[in-house]
Order: structure tokens, then sequence, then C-alpha cells
């Protein structure tokens, strides 16, 4: 960080105690006892806020995680610098009193459930069962050496470190947990620095940590059980324990659907600002308050709606941007902050305590290295990629810290004893990142991951992976029927809700009852109806079909519901409404758009069989279409064939024009033939030379009785709808069902 930023977070920070102090006269006379509580406690945020942005910021430029850079902010603002520097102003700052430290504590305390919150939502299941054998592996081995090295030390630990020599079992135990938990977001932070999130030891060492976590806080629940009775009772023990395992079992079954229903439900109905952020908060809390109910401690509950919460469809973008940001803005500085006020870190000035504290460094090291490592060698992983994992699980950061503050609260670890175990955060979390650095480094790249990252790079560019949500507008015309068909083959492919807005008056036998209008009867029994391939067993898909009527102009209506946050549109209205309203519709979602135009059998019968047709060139447009047409081709295994325009230009130009076009054939059908292999489609090939665009695709409609054209266009600006002089004319001349995908 520039010299110049640092002086100026010095002026800034002398600013802030400068103005606490005038801003109260009781303080201004050196008397912090009478002080306006609300002064402090608004002048402590200020300072946490201010040192542990900075402190962030300068972290992050070393390669440091910015929660160590907070954490060491609180450090200073500690006993540890301020206080030894200037006692009675940091008194001042941060005085003893107990009403004034609740205020505080308070918004710590909140901190700690928005924390694991985020740590849940953040935990990807999927990839636990990826490479569960290896991850489960190198948890438990990386759990257990260190939870026993923890668990002997506690044993051993003179008396004078102890809050309370009757509870030395529990602060064992504490002991343990904080030495074997690995932190999922420093190892997170690192491995997604390096590029290896999607190689293969990157993959284990994710899923490990992930695994560390919840096992982790599932053991400190139980911890926390034994340690509110003071003394170890099995049968307190077998309440923790069970109950813990009831809400586990209800949270992943019926609570994962309630959460979905409800986060939905809020996002759907509510009109004011940012209703999903709310009932994510009120999910975390009933969650904590339940956990808390049946004995353990309430950051299971938030943890364990975390993950809930992150497999629910939800606003990504939208919590991204205001949850997380709350959280990074205004959460972490103060609890790290206040973690890092708790710990004073002058007691290495003492002999005894400094080498208990290199003692404490390397049982964490050796026994997380040294586990980690057997249980990389035991999960098939070879000895370069069991030494990168033994390095990075190393990391312990802001959950040892989480662990050891609930600790102190609770009265079972000593303030010595919490600073050393803080220390221990600090050393490890710090010497993680360049010794991960050097292990990933030494890594070779197996063929088989160069081949499975390339496959996935191609499917990241894609948009239909992206999507969550697909929104319907449809009328009770031929093309809306179509289109909440291929809606519904779109639902199957991503297991995505789909909402559909009707247009037009309601169905007069079907009255005015959403669940029976006509096209989301259509749309469900698609979803429903489609048969599993030959020899295959499979459950019948769940139609998640939601529908609304449009109480106003069409546009208007899906306007308002693309607010609320959808990956696809897909448009299917009557001809008159359909040239007048797209371009307003298209315009107010953002997003990519679907129009359907059913023709040909279709027109009038929407169930009659597709044979699928994509012209295909090479541009991001036409990638984008053909994605869409192997998901319709994929659920439905229908024939489709990928027809490509090779250049027109004279054969007397240039050899190296010919070998150019030759090249960017190749590459293009090799692009899209990966595309298929990787949804299991079988693809025939077309190619045609010599012709406008629009002929070609047309000539190839008729020689191969295709019924349905994927199209991808760019929309121009202009007035009415206009994609091109290609798309123009196949409006105007073709007779068999269109679908533009306009992106």
């Amino acid at each position: 960080m520039p010299s110049s930023t640092i002086k100026a977070a010095v002026i800034a920070f002398c600013g802030v105690l400068l103005m606490l102090v005038v801003a109260d006269p009781a303080l201004a006379a050196g008397d912090a006892k009478s002080g306006d509580p609300v002064a402090i406690f608004i002048g402590q945020i200020l300072l946490l806020l201010l040192v542990g942005r900075v402190m962030g910021e300068l972290a992050l430029r070393v390669g440091q995680p910015a929660v160590m850079g907070q954490l060491i902010a609180g450090i200073m603002l500690g006993p540890s610098l301020f206080g030894a520097v200037l006692p009675e102003l940091r008194q001042i700052v941060f005085p003893d009193g107990r009403e004034q430290k609740s205020m505080i504590d308070a918004v710590s305390q909140l901190g700690v459930l928005m924390l694991l919150l985020v740590t849940g939502m953040e935990t990807d299941l999927s990839l636990v069962r990826k490479v569960r054998r290896a991850a489960f592996a190198v948890s438990l081995t990386g759990i257990v050496a260190p939870f026993l090295c923890g668990m002997l030390l506690g044993e051993w630990l003179p008396e004078s470190l102890l809050p309370d020599a009757n509870k030395r079992l529990i602060t064992a135990l504490f002991l343990g947990v904080a030495l074997s938990i690995s932190s999922v977001k420093i190892v997170a932070m690192v491995v997604r620095e390096m590029h290896f999130t999607r190689r293969n030891v990157g993959q284990v060492m994710l899923a490990a940590a992930i695994i560390d976590d919840t096992i982790g806080w599932i053991i400190m629940a139980m911890v926390f059980g034994l340690a509110q009775h003071g003394t170890f009772d099995l049968a307190v023990l077998g309440q923790s324990v069970l109950g813990t395992l009831i809400f586990l079992a209800a949270a992943f079954t019926i609570g994962r659907r309630m959460v979905s229903f409800l986060i939905r439900w809020a996002n759907d109905v509510f009109i004011s600002e940012v209703p999903v952020i709310t009932m994510i908060l009120i999910v975390m809390c009933a969650a904590a308050l339940m956990t808390n109910a049946i004995g353990v401690h309430t950051v299971l509950g938030a943890f364990v709606a975390g993950i809930v919460v992150g497999q629910s469809p939800i606003l990504t973008r939208h919590i991204d941007e205001q949850l997380r940001g709350l959280i990074t803005a205004l959460f972490m500085p103060i609890f790290f902050g206040l973690a890092g006020l708790s710990a004073d870190l002058s007691i290495l000035a003492n002999p005894t305590l400094l080498t208990l504290g290199i003692g404490l460094v390397l049982i964490a090291s050796v026994g997380k290295f040294l586990g980690a490592f057997i249980g990389g060698a035991l999960g098939g992983m070879s000895a370069r990629e069991s030494l990168a994992l033994g390095c990075g699980m190393n990391a312990r950061g802001s959950t040892e810290v989480i662990v050891a503050t609930i600790g102190l609260s609770m009265g079972v670890l000593s303030r010595d004893l919490f600073s050393l175990i803080v220390a221990m955060a600090v050393i490890t979390t710090m010497a993680m990142p360049p010794m991960l650095r050097w292990a990933l480094s030494r890594l070779p790249m197996r063929p088989e991951e160069s081949a499975r990252l390339e496959r996935e790079a191609m499917e990241a560019r894609g948009f239909v992976p992206r999507v969550e949500r697909v929104l319907v507008a449809a009328d009770d015309s031929a093309n809306g029927k179509m289109v909440s068909r291929l809606a519904g083959l779109f639902s199957i492919a991503r297991r995505a809700p789909m909402t559909i807005v009707e247009v037009g008056p309601p169905d007069s036998a079907a009255g005015d009852d959403p669940l029976k209008t006509s096209m989301a009867t259509i749309a469900r029994r698609t979803v429903e109806e489609v048969e599993a391939p030959a020899g295959e067993t499979v459950a019948p898909a769940q139609a998640d079909v939601t529908t609304r009527k449009a109480k106003t102009e069409t546009e208007l209506a899906v306007a308002a519901e693309a607010k609320k946050g959808y990956g696809l549109l897909m448009v299917g209205l009557h001809d008159g409404e359909e040239g007048t309203a797209t371009d307003q519709i298209g315009e107010a979602f953002g997003g990519p758009v679907a129009i359907v135009e059913a023709r040909g059998p279709h027109a009038e019968d929407q169930n009659y069989p597709l044979n699928i047709l994509v012209p295909i060139n090479g541009t991001p447009y036409a990638e984008r279409a053909g994605e869409l047409a192997l998901v319709f081709a994929q659920v439905n295994r229908s024939p489709i064939t990928a027809l490509y325009v090779a250049d027109t230009t004279p054969a007397r130009r240039v050899r190296w024009n010919a070998l150019a076009r030759q090249r960017n054939e190749d590459a293009t059908l090799g692009r899209f033939m990966d595309l298929a292999e990787h949804y299991g489609v079988d693809v025939h090939v077309a190619v045609l030379s010599g012709m406008d665009p629009a002929n070609a695709i047309l000539r190839q409609l008729r020689r191969g009785d295709h019924n349905l054209v994927v199209l991808g266009v760019s929309p121009r600006t202009g007035s009415g709808r206009s994609f091109g002089r290609v798309a123009t004319t196949l409006d105007e001349r073709c007779d068999r069902t269109m679908v533009f995908l306009a992106s």
C-alpha cells in the first residue's frame, strides 16, 4: 500500500478520536463512565470500520485474506498496541463498562450469525458429492489428528490458563475444535487465485474444507450443549446429538422445500424493496432459535440455514450485491475487530506463554498437515497432491476466531488462552497462502483434467447453465401453446421453475382459476409426460409452474414480472399482438428472449414430434441458439441437424481465404459437436456453400423435412421487430415453426 494511503489512514484515525472526544464533553474531561453511550458506540463502529478497511486492504495487497487484516486491526486497537501506547485514550474509546460493551457485542453476535449464513450459502454440496471419497478421507483424518492433539493439550494445560479447573474437559474440547477446522473462505481464496477451482486437487480441497466446516459446527454445537451444563453428562450429550440429527434431517428434507417456497413467494408477491433478503434473514433467525431450543449453539442454525438457502432458486446477483455487501462492509470488520480487541498479544512476553503459543502453532500445523496428507493418500491422491492438501488445509482464519470467541463468551476459555488461539489462527492463516501457492505450482495437469476443464469452459460460455428460472409470456394462440411446450422441455432439462404470464381473456371452460388455464396445463403435461429413454426407469418430473394473469397491457405485465429475476424469457403471442409488443417486452426484460412462432403441423398440434434444424456460423448468437436447440433435442429425444452455410466468397480469391474458411468451418462444427457430446445428443451435420444463408436454410428445411428452426439473432435498433435480413426473409417465407433467440 502506498505510504500516502497509510498516512491518510493515520490522519483519519486521529480525526475520529478527536471527533469522539470533542463531541462528548464528558469524554473531553476524561470521564468515560459518564460519557454518552450512543456517541461512544458510534465512535467504536467508526474506528473498527476505518482501521479494519485499511488493514484489510493492506492484507489483500500482500496476498493475505482481508479478514486477517480486520483481525489485526482489532489487535492494534486492543491492549496489544493502542492500549499499551495510549492506555487512557483507549479506555475512553473502549471502556470496560458492561452496559457499554453490550451494545457493540450485540452487533458482533448478529455478525457471527450473518457470517455463518454466508458461509453456508457458499457451501456447494454438489462438489462434495463429486469427490466424496477423497474429500471425506482428507476431512476426517484432517479433523481427527489435530482434534486429538488439542484434547491432549487441554488435559496438560496448567490450571493458571483455565478459567475453571472443573471445566477442563470442556476447555479441551474447545481446543480440539479450534485446532481441527479449516477455513473454507481462506482455502477458496487461494484456490481461486491459483485457478485450481476445477482441478482435481482444488475440488478435493474445497470439498474437504466444506466437510470440515460442517462437521466442526456440529461438534461445536454439541460441545456448547455440554458447556451449558458445566459437566460431562451422557444424557445431555445424547440430547444434543439426537436433537442435532433431527434438526439436520428436517432441514435438508422438509426445510429445504419450505425455504425454497418462502424465498420464491417473497420474491414474487412482495413489491417492496429486497423482500428476498428479508426472508433469508427470517429463515436464519428461525433456524438459530430452533438450534438454541434443542440446546446447541445458534451458529449451527445459521450455518444450516445458509446451506439450505444456497440450494434454493434464489436471486444470486441480488444477494451478492445486497446481503454479502452488507456483511462484508459492516459485520465482518466489527466482529473480527472485536475479536482482536479481546486478544492481548503482550502476554507473549511471558516465556512460558510464548513457549505454549509456539507449541500450539506446531501442534495445529503438524496435526492438520499429517492428517490431510494421510487422507489424501487414502483417497487415491498422488504424493504431490497430498502435499498440496496438507498445505492448504492448515488455514484456520475466521473459523477458529469464531470458535474461540464463543468459548471466551461462555467462560470455558481464559483471556490468555483465547489470545493464544487468535495468534495461532493468524500465524497459520498467513503461512498457508505462500505454502499452498508453492505446492500447487509443482502439480502437473493430468490428461483427464485437461479434457474436463476444456469441456467445462465450453459449457460455461453458454447461457443455459446460468438460467435459474424461466419466464413465459403466452396467450391462447398456437404460438402460446407451442411456447408453453418448449418452455416445459427447457424446464425439464434445467430443473428450472417456470412462471407463465397469460395474456388475453381467461379460457371460457377453465374460468379464472390459474391452475386450470390452458398454457399452464400444456407446460405441466410437457414436464410430466416426457417418457424415459428405453431401458431406463426414472421418476416422473415434477412440474414447477406458476401462472400470472396479465391484468394490464402485455408489455407492462411482462415487464413487472421480469423485475423479479429470470434468466430466460420465452414469448408466444398471436400475430396481431406479437409484432407490437415483443420489442417492448424484450427491452424491459434485458436478457435472452426466445420468440416462438408456431407454423406447419405445430399450428394445429403443439405436441407434433420435433425435427430440429439449427443454423450455426460461429457467432455467439448462433452458439446460444445451438445450445437451446440441443436442450430441446436432449429432453424430447428429437432428431437435430446442424446446418453450416459456408462463406460465399468467389473461388478466384487467394488461396489463404479458402483455407481460412475451412478452418472456420472446422472450428465452428467442432465446438458444436463437443457441446452436443456434452448434452448426449447425436447430431446430423449439413454443409451448404455458394448460397445466401436464408435460401440455404429454406433449402435444408425442404430437404430434411424439419419442422422447427432455432435461429440465433441480434436485435437491431429501429421501430418494430428487426432481427436482420436473414431472420426477416425466414419470417416471410418459412412455413415451419420458428424460434428466434435474441440475446
